[in-house]
């Protein structure tokens, strides 16, 4: 598990605009990537739809997000286009990036056990080292918790 005071674990992903992004073309601000189940599900679009309300916010701190999941690009690109997010998504379809992050893991539904992404928030420092970690946490709470820290 990551720790505050970590590196962030570099990557390159392909986005909903099906264009290669790196972690690190953004050093020098502040990042708030955050990983989601899946693609226009109730839970993942309340936290998305969060984080594109509080953009100005965001982005007034120095901050930008990304959005990662499992979710092809295509995909990706028609629930950023039905929701109006001004951030963008990754796909991380065989989950490298979030193994590297340690939110791959085992979820239970309705009493099956499954491997899936475990809803969690990263903010990455100017640096490129992890400000702030939360794990498990709840739609709406990651937004207000990210929000809260990139403000200070």
């Amino acid at each position: 598990m990551l720790a505050v005071g970590d590196m962030a674990p570099d990557f390159e992903l392909i986005s909903d605009e099906n264009k290669p992004v790196k972690l690190s073309d953004f050093r020098g601000q502040k990042v708030i990537l955050f990983f989601y189940p899946k693609a226009a599900t109730p839970g993942c679009t309340t936290q998305a739809c969060g984080f594109r309300d509080n953009y100005p916010v965001i982005e007034s701190n120095g901050a930008t997000v990304l959005g990662i999941s499992p979710d092809m690009p295509e995909d990706l690109a028609k629930w950023r286009a039905k929701e109006g997010f001004p951030y963008a998504l990754l796909s991380d379809p065989e989950h490298e990036v979030a193994d590297a992050y340690a939110v791959w893991g085992e979820k239970k539904m309705y009493g099956r056990a499954y491997m899936g992404i475990i809803r969690s928030h990263f903010v990455i420092g100017e640096d490129g080292k992890v400000a702030d970690v939360q794990f498990k946490v709840s739609p709406t709470d990651s937004v207000a918790r990210a929000v809260k820290f990139v403000e200070g």
